[in-house]
């Protein structure tokens, strides 16, 4: 039986090799200010060298520093930032990957922002954020645009916009941030407005370009999204021209969460929210959260859960998990460690670049030195 995991698939206009993407992951590794550093191009040639079909860099602000989650976090705010992205995606596909940079406004958890945004004044780690204005809300609809036509021009072959991990856009999808009483807020149809208008903005302006959205499926929080409330807007997104949906869990609020910490440990642990979305949608879905080998990701395919499998710290991790998952090697592939304390998420938490404890002392030290 041929593998399903290395058969091509279509997303808009483009063809992809295969069903293997690396799901977008934050490392830190930009330079302050949020440049293109060395560190930077160095971890995306080595992970389009993956051997997966498409690379989506890393959350990418589209207004800096209002909406950047540190000042290490990527920019693609403004025209200066182009040299830089046009880099990286030549980087990206000169080792065979197709590219798409992940756009993001941070809205509460704009940790580089005096005071940061949101739909709501809702206190947010012991800071409470100022709610945006029905006029501000179209000026950050125009910003998307703006960066997704930049992202273009730089070269990337897809945009995808972030409606995950808790942020802007998922920020006003949730019924636990988002509690307006005008035109963006109170009933579903309301809280999902801005996503779509930003949908609708960022199709014209990079059409026929593919938009793919990072999607927030289950909050994990009490009073937060649900999947009986998101899977009605998934369905919104494919009617407003999504291309892909690329499935997720949990936000800053509940990743450290006990029992959420216990999922996590999980294999697959995410495929769950995917398979759901995936019966209420017939765009391409993409699965993430620990897949931690060939076999897995296999079967998550055959049984119609997920179209395609996202690896982000697995992948990292190691570099080499496609051709050893082709090879039918799962047992040499070298997994993320669960019990490491979570020591590359400690280590972005107090500024400083993620370095994975199960890689040779040598690579670790290649890396960092590239760190500025």
């Amino acid at each position: 039986m041929d593998a399903l995991l290395f058969s091509p698939i279509q997303i808009g206009p483009l063809t992809l090799k295969n069903r293997l993407t690396m799901a977008p992951l934050y490392l830190g590794y930009a330079g302050e200010g949020g440049t293109v550093s060395d560190l930077l191009l160095e971890h995306y040639r080595q992970m389009a060298a993956s051997g997966v079909a498409l690379v989506v860099v890393e959350n990418a602000t589209v207004d800096h520093p209002a909406g950047s989650g540190s000042h290490r976090t990527l920019r693609a705010d403004s025209d200066a930032n182009l040299p830089g992205l046009t880099r990286l995606a030549q980087t990206i596909k000169a080792q065979g990957a197709l590219a798409c940079l992940q756009l993001n406004h941070a809205g509460r958890f704009a940790g580089a922002a005096e005071q940061p945004v949101a739909p709501s004044a809702v206190e947010t780690f012991g800071r409470l954020p100022k709610a945006l204005e029905s006029e501000e809300i179209g000026a950050i609809t125009a910003k998307f645009a703006d960066a997704a036509r930049r992202a273009c021009a730089a070269g990337f072959d897809m945009v995808e916009l972030h409606g995950g991990t808790g942020y802007l856009l998922a920020q006003f999808v949730s019924p636990h941030t988002n509690r307006r009483g005008d035109a963006y807020g109170g009933s579903p149809v309301n809280r999902q407005r801005f996503p779509l208008e930003v949908v609708q903005a960022v199709r014209a302006a990079v059409d026929p370009v593919p938009v793919g959205y990072r999607f927030l499926a289950d909050e994990w929080l009490p009073g937060g999204l649900t999947p009986a409330a998101s899977t009605p807007f998934a369905a919104a997104l494919e009617a407003a021209g999504i291309a892909y949906l690329s499935v997720m869990g949990g936000t800053y609020e509940s990743f450290f969460l006990p029992e959420i910490l216990a999922r996590c440990r999980q294999d697959g642990y995410m495929v769950d929210l995917a398979a759901g979305v995936k019966k209420a949608v017939g765009i391409p879905v993409i699965t993430a959260g620990r897949l931690a080998g060939g076999a897995l990701a296999e079967r998550v395919l055959r049984a119609g859960q997920a179209d395609l499998i996202g690896l982000a710290r697995v992948l990292w991790a190691d570099p080499e998990w496609p051709a050893k998952a082709r090879a039918g090697r799962d047992d040499a592939i070298l997994h993320c460690d669960p019990d490491c304390g979570d020591t590359c998420t400690q280590l972005v938490m107090k500024g400083q670049p993620a370095f994975c404890v199960r890689w040779p002392r040598a690579k670790r030290q290649t890396l960092k030195a590239l760190f500025v």
